[in-house]
């Protein structure tokens, strides 16, 4: 691929999120960047498929599954928000930063999130250019891309389907593959954006190895496990017997 595309996709993300920072401060709700994460991504692979005009095996296999992957957290992220109000997080943050959060919501929210899907978003970037025969390296990524995909699609529905029963709020889900990881969704979140990297390094882009590390680092230690762990502990139910007896992220059997 012409490293030119990723100075355009750059342009085109930031003008995206601007564009949706504008319709964030009409409707007071900073909450619609969450349902732009999955779709950013698919439309990063749409336009570098239009700007080749053609696709290797490798380029059809990277844009079959991002734009897997994204429609199906969108839609998902989409249905679970419908109706209802501003995330807590950017309530807080409201309510912190007053009169100033409208433009500060710019650069600390929209773009921050822009310059990371930008970044994490190299090894699709490149991959979907690739004209290299398929390898080894790009099987198995694409096992761990599917097995991650599994993994967060099933463990998101389990929970959601739990939640659906207004008897269970406050409630802990120990069940399905909650039974076996705290964050199976997580987990499968991790294996996607591992998988897509080894599609990359099958076709010789290993310096886009930031790519996985910062997702890992993003789920472990900042907006995943760590920021939801600290809610959970305070408003659920049992969470302390369920977190002695269950893995934190990798799926293991349970403690007795």
């Amino acid at each position: 691929m012409n490293f030119s595309i990723l100075a355009n996709n750059t342009v085109l993300i930031l003008g995206l999120l601007f564009s949706l920072w504008v319709l964030s401060v009409k409707i007071k709700n900073v909450s619609i960047i969450d349902l732009f994460w999955g779709m950013g991504f698919v439309i990063l692979g749409w336009v570098g498929f239009l700007y080749l005009g053609h696709l290797s095996v490798r380029g059809i296999i990277v844009l079959g599954a991002v734009t897997l992957w994204g429609c199906r957290l969108s839609v998902y992220l989409a249905l679970r928000n419908a109706g209802k109000p501003e995330d807590f997080r950017y309530r807080a943050m409201r309510v912190n930063m007053g009169t100033h959060f409208t433009i500060v919501s710019l650069f600390s929210v929209f773009w921050l999130q822009g310059v990371i899907l930008l970044i994490v978003s190299l090894p699709l970037q490149l991959a979907l250019g690739s004209t290299q025969d398929l390898n080894a390296i790009d099987l198995v990524g694409l096992l761990i891309f599917l097995t991650g995909f599994i993994f967060e699609s099933v463990g998101d529905f389990q929970l959601s389907r739990f939640k659906s029963n207004v008897a269970n709020k406050g409630k802990v889900f120990d069940r399905g593959l909650w039974r076996y990881s705290r964050h199976p969704n997580y987990f499968g979140d991790f294996l996607v954006w591992w998988g897509f990297y080894l599609l990359a390094l099958g076709a010789g882009y290993e310096w886009t190895l930031i790519s996985p590390l910062l997702m890992s680092f993003l789920l472990l230690k900042v907006s995943g496990v760590a920021l939801l762990e600290k809610s959970l502990q305070k408003k659920t139910e049992g969470y302390n017997s369920y977190s002695q007896r269950t893995s934190a992220f990798f799926p293991m059997p349970p403690h007795h």
